[in-house]
């Protein structure tokens, strides 16, 4: 195995060659992308055998482009972000070997989708308070309980779950990481539907579910650390994803002002400015927490940008109906519908607007995002906590 680390010239010259010897054309998608992750090429800043090439982690812009320019099929990132962005960091970081090989490849091909089974009824913005319950037996567990929110979840073929193994510790304690097979029997999902009209969230109830012990991710009891890794890349995976100059909301709203003069007013002009001057200070902050970035191991920062990205597109997309007036009022289709991916561009603004709503409270809502930085990125005091220290089976429900 390689110890230098690739550089740019090296990478383009790989990247070459693959594209010589796979004509993405001629190829089926998916034998292309297992091809592509086989060789290394597909999260170049990955180790070698996991889909990488042990590359610093920028260079993986241009190596797409290069794919991208060429015509190559994509994994479609929009339909697979929670594996992509928080599955697959935790299991680098957590995972055995096998595991490692057995669920990063057809994670990043996409063969493979995954959802998140961390928030509950009784748990949402407290995880660690969270309930559901796995008991040994034998070389598995049995799992009971409820999860909530869970976007994707019927689309999801393998979820992150965390549990409650000792209720008798305190409840950050008490916790254990694992891999669920969204099949095995005793897994539903339910939807639910949103101010949308759609379901792209669902509730997953889990009765007497069988998980090996192989598919269990760190250390019994060392769920919370497990957690903590997974809820920091959600937060760059949401807030800090690199985008060019005009992307998502800002985008949609630049063009309709530059196309519809009909619509300014001075007072608009300067809510546009405003909003379009803040979106890029997020997207060059969030460019700059990238590079920061060791694989699997975000700091805090990304709570600050995941906070920016809820609180920008919920002004934006408000302003974008301010624009449109009345005719920002109508919403084009009340179908109940459980997508397979979740795009505000390619949407009305009535939808643009009420979807928005959910971006403060998936990933962390921006209450808990405000204290995680105030306490750990600007070492403010802590909240008091009166239950830091009491068995979870003795805290109040």
């Amino acid at each position: 195995m390689s110890t230098a680390q690739p550089d740019t010239d090296e990478l383009s010259r790989r990247v070459g060659g693959f594209l010589a010897a796979h004509d993405p054309s001629a190829m089926e998608p998916l034998e292309f992308l297992r091809a592509r992750f086989d060789a290394g090429l597909a999260w170049v800043h990955y180790p070698e055998g996991l889909g990488g090439l042990g590359a610093p982690r920028h260079l993986q812009a241009a190596v797409d482009r290069r794919f991208a320019k060429a015509g190559a099929p994509t994994n479609r990132p929009e339909r697979i972000g929670i594996g992509l962005g928080m599955a697959a960091p935790t299991i680098l970081a957590f995972g055995t070997e096998e595991q490692k090989r057995r669920f990063l490849r057809p994670l990043w091909t996409g063969e493979e989708p995954w959802c998140q089974l961390f928030s509950e009824p009784g748990a949402g913005s407290d995880l660690a308070a969270l309930a559901t319950r796995a008991v040994r037996d034998g070389d598995a567990w049995t799992v009971s309980g409820q999860k909530v929110w869970t976007s994707m979840a019927h689309e999801a073929r393998w979820a992150i779950l965390v549990t409650r193994t000792d209720p008798d510790v305190p409840k950050h304690r008490g916790m254990t990481y694992f891999v669920c097979d969204m099949t095995a029997p005793g897994v539903e999902v339910r939807p639910l539907r949103q101010i949308t009209g759609e379901a792209e969230f669902n509730e997953v109830f889990l009765t007497d579910v069988r998980i090996p012990d192989e598919h269990r991710l760190g250390d019994v009891g060392q769920g919370w650390r497990v957690s903590t890794t997974t809820l920091m890349n959600e937060r760059v995976a949401i807030g800090g994803n690199a985008a060019p100059r005009e992307s998502g909301m800002i985008g949609v709203v630049a063009a309709l002002w530059r196309d519809r003069p009909e619509l300014r007013t001075p007072g608009l002009h300067d809510a546009v400015l405003r909003a379009w001057v803040e979106t890029e200070a997020a997207r060059l902050t969030g460019a700059r927490l990238r590079q920061q970035l060791t694989a699997g191991q975000p700091g805090p920062e990304g709570s600050g940008a995941k906070l920016a990205f809820a609180k920008l597109n919920q002004e934006v997309s408000g302003l974008e109906l301010e624009l449109l007036g009345e005719d920002g009022l109508r919403y084009d289709d009340w179908t109940m519908r459980r997508p397979t991916e979740v795009d505000f561009t390619r949407r009305s603004p009535g939808y643009r607007y009420l979807r928005a709503k959910g971006n403060s409270i998936e990933g962390g809502t921006s209450e808990i995002l405000r204290n995680i930085i105030a306490e750990r990125v600007l070492g403010l005091p802590g909240e008091i906590r009166v239950d830091k220290d009491v068995p979870w089976k003795d805290l109040p429900r």
